[in-house]
């Protein structure tokens, strides 16, 4: 099965080999050229995940598991600079030609990767980085509290993972210090981050250090320990861990909590876009061109933006007059804001619901995919310490030997402003077969090289989950025409982020001229579209990535479509666009062109 996959995704590159023996030199060539690939994508994984053990983790592999690094150190980002150097010119070593078609691939994909990688370790761009270490959407001080609660990437099943955890709380304190420290040399370089991101983070640790030591996520994996830990180490490691997190954690956090209240946000920006942040023009520059992977400017992406917000309000209008509403489509809009039947009725109706969900399209998902995961999917609430400013979903990756499930998480946070007519959309997007296919399908693919299998980019891994919630009529869903609009409105949503993300940081919008605009133009509640006009000002440049990975994608599909006619395969389109792992979409639509070209000249 696996080498059939192998011959299918090779295309073209595998007739030359069937039809005529290469000469001996040349074979010998192309071993060499695989076998320094190969060397050169192993030595840079392991290195990887030596300089972060956390990276590992999500992996399953526990042989960091004691540490969690210090990415925010100068060293450390130095550190990260030499590999990526080191790593272009050893791959500039190799003969591309002599690869094979999914090499070329991988090298192509990591030439990318690495590239990008080493233009955000330029010290201009440190500077606009890395004195900015932490929001309210990332950073250790909400990733290692979620981490750490027994229910995140490390696990607490062994007497040594126990004894791992308390390893990281040492490191975790050395990265407190130094994001305090990076925040400090912002200050001194007006490089800072907005007052509102700042108050969040507050807010934040402000929700952490309300809770005692024994009623912490820290603490949770104490009150349950396997059967299997002995009773005298239970005992020692409740102390162990009371000590560490009363002595040392929240020390850390008030530290941080304090420094962030009192010095960080009177020095803090008010204002939201990079536009009025030194050096931020040049930044968000940079952001578009790794969000997207294009070299799209943001003005086009704006227009983009412009043009589908209208073009989705037009099939809007549509689904109004189906359902017989009277009324313009912002009182439309506004009907299912506000109608009781359109909310959630418990947090347990929630999750009721998204199970139904997932059941019903186990059924029909065979009809599009030819492999499916074999890694688990669990729906869950999202953590109440992140669910505040969170987004309505959000997914976790399992490991690839299904030891740890992948998470689909929703957001149940103020559940009188939710509706239910994109609860089937946001579970094509973030479950299956949207984010939980895509993560899962590469890292189970032990044929790729494994920067393939547990990396990516953000254009293509969001432009999948969106392009999977255009599947809902095809897999069954969206047979309720509020549900259909709901899909509608996911699309709009991401249509709208062009708008807006290009609005904030390269226009000046303003927070309430955001939140305004995805009122008026979409049917999100208030405490939504707060939520996501935050995001958007917090990281600026990712939310660009869903519509123009989506509209990639959608566009290969029509182009394979029109190209085969009858030979069209619409499993074996997905096994080419998820097969070799998240690739940038200059890499991706060259290989559905050379699939196109190969089925063509099949026959």
């Amino acid at each position: 099965m696996k080498l059939a996959l192998l011959l299918a995704l090779a295309g073209t590159a595998m007739t030359p080999l069937i039809a005529q023996a290469p000469s001996a030199p040349a074979a010998a060539e192309a071993a060499n050229a695989s076998q320094q690939l190969a060397a050169l994508f192993a030595a840079s994984d392991e290195a990887e995940l030596k300089r972060n053990p956390i990276g590992a983790l999500y992996r399953g592999d526990l042989r960091y598991a004691d540490r969690l690094g210090n990415p925010y150190s100068k060293e450390h980002q130095g550190e990260e600079r030499t590999a990526a150097v080191n790593e272009l010119a050893e791959l500039n070593k190799i003969d591309r030609a002599a690869l094979s078609a999914e090499e070329r691939i991988s090298y192509d994909v990591f030439k990318w990767q690495r590239t990008t990688d080493l233009k955000g370790l330029q010290p201009d761009m440190l500077a606009l980085t890395a004195v900015r270490p932490i929001n309210h959407f990332y950073g250790i001080h909400t990733s290692f509290p979620e981490m750490s609660n027994g229910e995140g990437v490390a696990p607490f099943k062994t007497v040594k993972d126990y004894d791992n955890g308390l390893s990281r709380i040492d490191d975790f304190v050395v990265a407190v210090d130094t994001i305090i420290a990076r925040m400090r040399e912002g200050m001194a370089s007006g490089v800072v981050q907005p007052q509102l991101v700042a108050q969040n983070i507050v807010g934040q640790l402000d929700q952490m250090l309300g809770e005692s030591v024994e009623g912490s996520a820290f603490y949770r994996p104490l009150t349950k320990f396997p059967a299997d830990v002995p009773a005298a180490d239970q005992e020692r490691l409740k102390t162990a861990y009371r000590t560490a997190i009363s002595s040392k954690l929240r020390p850390a956090l008030q530290r941080l909590r304090d420094f962030t209240a009192n010095e960080y946000l009177p020095a803090a920006r008010p204002s939201v876009g990079l536009l009025d942040m030194k050096g931020g023009p040049a930044l968000y520059r940079y952001l578009v061109e790794v969000n997207t992977t294009t070299d799209m400017t943001p003005e086009q992406i704006h227009k983009i933006g412009v043009d589908e917000v209208k073009r989705l309000h037009a099939e809007m209008e549509k689904v109004k007059a189906q359902v017989g509403f009277k009324g313009t489509l912002k009182d439309f809009f506004e009907h299912i804001r506000t109608d009781p039947k359109f909310k959630p009725q418990s947090r347990e109706w929630l999750q009721q619901e998204y199970v139904a969900i997932g059941k019903r399209l186990d059924g029909t998902l065979p009809n599009l995919f030819s492999t499916l995961p074999k890694a688990p999917l669990e729906i869950r609430p999202t953590p109440a310490l992140t669910e505040k400013g969170a987004a309505r979903g959000s997914y976790n990756p399992g490991t690839p030997d299904g030891s740890r499930p992948g998470v689909f998480y929703y957001n149940a946070y103020d559940l009188p402003s939710r509706t239910t007519p994109s609860m089937e959309t946001l579970y094509l997007h973030e479950g299956a077969p949207g984010h939980h296919f895509q993560i899962s399908l590469a890292q189970e693919n032990e044929a790729l090289p494994n920067f393939q299998r547990f990396g990516g980019n953000t254009a293509y891994v969001e432009g999948w989950g969106l392009y999977a919630e255009t599947l809902g009529r095809e897999l069954g869903v969206y047979t309720d025409p509020y549900q259909y609009f709901g899909y509608l409105d996911s699309q709009l949503f991401r249509a709208i982020r062009l708008v807006v993300d290009t609005g904030i940081h390269s226009k000046g919008w303003t927070r309430d001229q955001t939140i305004q605009y995805i009122l008026d133009n979409s049917s999100r509640g208030r405490s939504n579209a707060t939520a996501e006009t935050e995001r958007y000002i917090a990281i600026p440049g990712q939310a660009l990535a869903y519509k123009v990975g989506q509209l990639k994608i959608s566009e290969l599909r029509a182009k394979a479509e029109k190209a085969l006619g009858k030979r069209f395969d619409v499993r074996e389109f997905h096994a080419q666009v998820l097969m070799s792992g998240a690739l940038p979409l200059a890499v991706l639509e060259t290989k559905i062109d050379t699939w196109i070209a190969a089925k063509k000249k099949a026959g």
